[in-house]
């Protein structure tokens, strides 16, 4: 270990200086680089500048040209946007006349309508209406079926019985039903 100790002592180097001969051939390198760089690279980058220089200068040239024809056709929009002004206004007044007429026409064209649309509305609500009833009184033949299987103690599973069941027992509740308001009628 001890020497180890010695030979530390003995180099007293600096580690951020550099041994000369790193430093001669980093050197070297260094302008070997920029010299290629120089000759090569910066050319091509200056021919590139050059020819944006003269794109943008063009660019600008041409931007100004559009200006002007944009100011041009500004001013002919602006005399058609003035000529379609009085050819709206007379349009305009053509078509209040025309739309008056109109109004008539549609108003007793809605009136026919509305008078097929309620038409078809009632038809309809009485379609529902027996869907609804039909409906109804399946799901209700289908419940008493089903309570009465309970209460009875068996299946009704036989699907003709069971509906021959199902429109005796609506039948003689519509009948009562019927007698009832009958009856309702008469005591007035």
């Amino acid at each position: 270990m001890s020497a180890l100790v010695n030979m530390a002592a003995e180099v007293p180097e600096n580690p951020l200086v550099p041994p000369i001969p790193e430093l001669v051939i980093g050197l070297i390198a260094f302008f070997i680089v920029f010299g290629f760089l120089a000759k090569k690279l910066l050319p091509n980058i200056n021919k590139v500048l050059d020819e944006r220089r003269v794109k943008i200068e063009g660019g600008i040239e041409k931007a100004e040209a559009l200006q002007a024809e944009a100011q041009q056709v500004l001013e002919d929009y602006r005399s058609q946007l003035a000529d379609a002004r009085h050819e709206a206004a007379r349009l305009r007044q053509e078509a209040q006349e025309q739309g008056a007429t109109l109004i008539a026409e549609m108003r007793a064209e809605g009136q026919r309508q509305r008078e097929e649309i309620i038409a078809a509305g009632h038809a309809q609500i009485e379609a529902d209406r027996k869907q609804a009833a039909q409906s109804l009184r399946q799901d209700v033949g289908k419940l008493a079926t089903d309570l009465a299987g309970k209460l009875v103690g068996e299946s009704l599973e036989d699907h003709a019985r069971q509906s021959r069941t199902i429109d005796r027992f609506l039948d003689e509740l519509e009948a009562k039903a019927a007698s009832d308001s009958t009856k309702a009628e008469a005591g007035r």
